[in-house]
Parts: C-alpha cells; sequence; structure tokens
C-alpha cells in the first residue's frame, strides 16, 4: 500500500512539473531550462551560405503550416523572427528545443530530421533578423 502512495505522489508530482514546464515553454522561460552545454553550442553551418537556402527548404516543408511561411507567427503559435528567437535564444537554445521540442505547447520534437536539417533551419532562422 505504501509503495502505491509513492507511486501516486511521483506521479502529481511529475504531471505538475510537467504542466509548469509547458506553461513557461510559451513565454520564453524555456530558455532558462537549456543546460548550459547546449546553450554554448555554435552551428557547425553558420559561415556556410547555402545553409540558409537548405534550411529555409526544411523550414517551409516542416515548421511553416504553424509558424506561417515567413516565420511571422501565426494565431496560435509564435513569431519566429521574435527578439527572443533572434537575440536572446542562443543557436544552442533553439537546437535544444527542436531536438526536445514541448508538446504541451504544440511543438513536436524534430529530432527525426536528424542534426543537419535541425542546424541549417537554425541558419535560416538566425537569419531573418532585421
Amino acid at each position: 500500500m505504501l509503495a502505491k502512495t509513492r507511486m501516486t505522489l511521483l506521479g502529481m508530482i511529475l504531471i505538475s512539473a510537467a504542466l509548469c514546464f509547458g506553461a513557461a515553454v510559451g513565454d520564453g522561460a524555456w530558455l532558462a531550462g537549456v543546460p548550459a552545454r547546449e546553450h554554448d553550442k555554435t552551428n557547425p553551418f553558420k559561415d556556410q551560405p547555402d545553409a540558409i537556402s537548405a534550411g529555409r527548404r526544411v523550414y517551409v516543408d516542416h515548421c511553416s503550416h504553424c509558424h506561417g511561411e515567413s516565420a511571422e507567427g501565426t494565431k496560435k503559435r509564435p513569431a519566429l523572427t521574435s527578439d527572443r528567437v533572434q537575440h536572446q535564444a542562443s543557436e544552442g537554445d533553439l537546437h535544444w528545443l527542436l531536438v526536445n521540442g514541448s508538446m504541451k505547447k504544440g511543438m513536436p520534437t524534430w529530432s527525426k530530421l536528424g542534426d543537419p536539417q535541425i542546424w541549417q533551419v537554425i541558419r535560416y532562422l538566425k537569419s531573418l533578423h532585421p
């Protein structure tokens, strides 16, 4: 009986933590949860101009239906041209989010694309800054 009570309590704690995390993602609080080693990652495609056009193709195929054709956002999904994405989030932060996703906020994990395409999308997104 004690084990069942512990499992129930653990389940409630995990659900509460997931809900708090999910609520925080939409307002950018997710940035605080990115591990330092991930935050500090650099884009291996940073100095490759062709990566921008390759990233745009991946973006159009996989991201534009939620975030808009030009990353301007939609009623329910954030703009990727925002200050948060363009200046506050490092390339490593964005990589972490794309790999891990945030299903509570409707952001799937894109790890199935593989690192090269994820980094190309990030290169494209970072090229959109004003």
